[in-house]
């Protein structure tokens, strides 16, 4: 399960990833939202980063820890952020909060509030490197303590 878990984690990261770097070349301004090959390029990268973030968050976490012995059914998200962080997967459960408040905020698209957007894809953009650190984190670990 662990295995099938970090494929699937891996997927969307790959899909992100494509979407992030032609992001990386925008300059995110409110003009952006003229462009609508430019607005499909950010809204897959963004469908793709919550996607993500979700499916880290409700499955490959929880069954990274089941694989090394640390994982019970009535762990809240906290939980397991606190666990993971003594293992050394992530360096910060705060961290993992923000991204989940980032995810709860892209969710919710208000378009009079242009700014608000472009705060949110920035973060996005900016932690998104965080999140394959983590993913790369968790692999290593794995296929050193032969857990895949």
């Amino acid at each position: 399960m662990l295995n099938e878990s970090i494929n699937t984690v891996k997927l969307h990261f790959n899909r992100a990833s494509n979407y992030y770097n032609e992001v990386l070349g925008y300059t995110l301004s409110e003009e952006i939202f003229e462009d609508k090959d430019k607005v499909k390029t950010i809204d897959a990268f963004i469908f793709r980063f919550i996607k993500l973030q979700d499916f880290m968050s409700e499955k490959l976490f929880r069954r990274f820890l089941e694989s090394v012995g640390e994982y019970k059914d009535s762990m809240s998200l906290l939980d397991v952020l606190d666990k993971l962080e003594k293992l050394e997967i992530i360096d910060n459960a705060d961290l993992w909060i923000v991204l989940r408040k980032l995810r709860n905020q892209l969710t919710h698209e208000y378009p009079d509030n242009q700014q608000e957007m472009l705060a949110g894809i920035e973060m996005a953009v900016g932690y998104f490197e965080s999140i394959g650190q983590i993913l790369k984190t968790i692999i290593t670990y794995s296929q050193n303590n032969k857990l895949v």
